[in-house]
């Protein structure tokens, strides 16, 4: 996924002997023999994944937006179907989906891709799917002043599907309604209308 691909974690890298010893002594709680083959480098393993999928702790989610852009625009803007990937903070499991954001423009823009990179700066790290969505959303009104930002974020949650009342497939659904959107319902139903859209 490319992005934040330059970001790497650096508390991981400083505390890494930690951590690959910290793996170890889980893997040997849950019953794993640690001298496995199959296991040797998993605790090093887990501790460069770390450094990736917590990049997000390393980066200010509004400097990612980058220059913003005079531009006199003041239709809906749509980027829709972002692939995220998220760790829940109460059981530490992987969760995932698409954002779609959509924001009407006071005179400034963002560049598209920085949008994208906002999704990724504040999923790689731990959190919950609400916050994620009133995150971008509130980044993107606070650096964009825009007329109405609305954020939709579906995911999937692998400590529903995997564990607890084990239901796969299910997808939970979350957004976020700022400016003229939370008033205008002839906007929100455009920006649906289009997300749903092939």
């Amino acid at each position: 996924m490319s992005g934040l691909k330059d970001y790497v974690n650096e508390q991981v890298g400083k505390n890494r002997e930690q951590i690959e010893h910290h793996v170890r002594e889980i893997l040997k709680l849950i019953g794993e023999d640690v001298e496995r083959e199959g296991l040797l480098e998993t605790p090093a393993r887990v501790a460069r994944m770390y450094e990736e999928i917590f990049a997000g702790y390393e980066i200010d989610p509004r400097e990612v937006l980058g220059v913003t852009f005079e531009e006199d625009h003041e239709e809906l803007v749509i980027v829709k179907d972002i692939v995220y990937f998220s760790q829940c903070e109460h059981h530490m499991a992987p969760f995932f989906g698409k954002a779609h954001i959509g924001y009407i423009p006071s005179g400034r823009i963002a560049g598209l891709s920085k949008l994208a990179r906002l999704v990724e700066a504040v999923t790689r790290r731990l959190q919950v799917q609400e916050r994620i969505t009133s995150q971008i959303a509130d980044i993107l009104e606070e650096v964009l002043k825009p007329q109405g930002v609305i954020v939709v974020v579906e995911g999937e949650h692998m400590c529903m599907c995997a564990r607890g009342v084990k239901k796969p497939g299910s997808k939970t659904i979350t957004s976020a309604v700022r400016g003229t959107f939370r008033t205008d319902a002839a906007a929100r139903a455009e920006f649906l209308s289009l997300i749903k859209e092939s």
